[in-house]
C-alpha cells in the first residue's frame, strides 16, 4: 500500500520531502508527518535476500542508536512484498543474531517512481539510494550508489552530525570532518560576501575571534 502527493519530477535537495502512506515491518507510516521533529535517513535497496544488502542492514542495525542519539531515525525500502522483509529479518536474526529495530518499507514501485530510486537496465530493483531529511522534512542530501557497491554507513552517520553541526553553528564543515587534513575538528567561517564583511572580518579575526588565512578562509572552534 502506497499512496503518494508529489509534484512532477524527482525531489531535489531543498524540497519537502514527498508525502506519501507506506506500509512498513513496524505498521502503517505516514512519511514524513511522523517524522516531523526528527531527522531520518530512509535508504533502498535492491532487494531482500541478497549478500550485499544484507551486510548494509546488519551495519544500519549496529548504528542505529547511534544515529537515535543525532534524534535520527532509519527507514528501509525495496519493491519487496512485506511477508519478504519479514522473513528476511527473520533469517537475518536465526543466523546473525542481529535483529532488526527500524521499518522497512514494502513499496509497491509508486514510492521508488517518485524518488527516483530504479535501476536503469535493471528490472524493477532500487538503486541503494539515501536520502536524509531534516526535522523539518526538508531533504537534505541524496547519495546514489550502484548495486554492487555497499554503502559506508560511518560516512551516513558523519554527514547527519555534520549538517546538524553546521546548522546549530551556521558554519560550513571542511573536507573529512571532524578529521580534516587541515583544519582537524574545527569548522569554516562562510566567506564574507561584500567589501564591508571582508573588513569586517579581518579586523574579528585580528581580535582573535577566529583564524584565517586570508579573509575568505577562515576557521575556528566549536565552542
Amino acid at each position: 500500500m502506497s499512496e503518494i502527493q508529489n509534484k512532477a519530477g524527482i525531489p531535489l535537495l531543498g524540497d519537502e520531502f514527498p508525502k506519501m502512506t507506506v506500509q512498513t515491518t513496524r505498521g502503517v507510516k505516514n512519511l514524513p508527518e511522523d517524522y516531523k521533529g526528527k531527522w531520518f535517513v530512509l535508504f533502498s535497496h535492491p532487494a531482500d535476500f541478497t549478500p550485499v544488502c544484507t551486510t548494509e542492514f546488519v551495519a544500519f542495525q549496529q548504528r542505529y542508536e547511534a544515529f537515535r542519539a543525532l534524534n535520527t531515525e532509519l527507514i528501509g525500502m525495496s519493491v519487496d512484498q512485506i511477508f519478504s522483509h519479514i522473513k528476511w529479518e527473520e533469517w537475518i536474526k536465526d543466523n546473525l543474531n542481529i535483529e532488526i529495530q527500524f521499518p522497512i518499507i514494502a513499496d509497491t514501485g509508486k514510492v521508488a517512481e517518485t524518488l527516483g530510486l530504479i535501476h536503469p537496465g535493471k528490472g524493477t530493483n532500487t538503486v541503494r539510494a539515501v536520502f536524509i531529511v531534516d526535522a523539518n522534512s526538508k531533504i537534505r542530501i541524496m547519495l546514489y550508489y550502484p548495486q554492487e557497491l555497499g554503502r559506508n554507513m560511518d560516512e551516513i552517520l558523519r554527514v547527519v552530525k555534520a549538517m546538524q553541526t553546521s546548522d546549530a553553528n551556521k558554519v560550513a564543515m571542511p573536507a573529512n570532518w571532524p578529521n580534516n587534513e587541515m583544519f582537524k575538528d574545527r569548522v569554516i567561517i562562510p566567506p564574507a560576501t561584500d567589501v564591508d564583511a571582508a573588513n569586517d572580518r579581518k579586523k574579528r579575526a585580528a581580535a582573535g575571534e577566529f583564524e584565517c588565512l586570508d579573509w575568505w578562509l577562515c576557521h575556528k572552534a566549536l565552542n
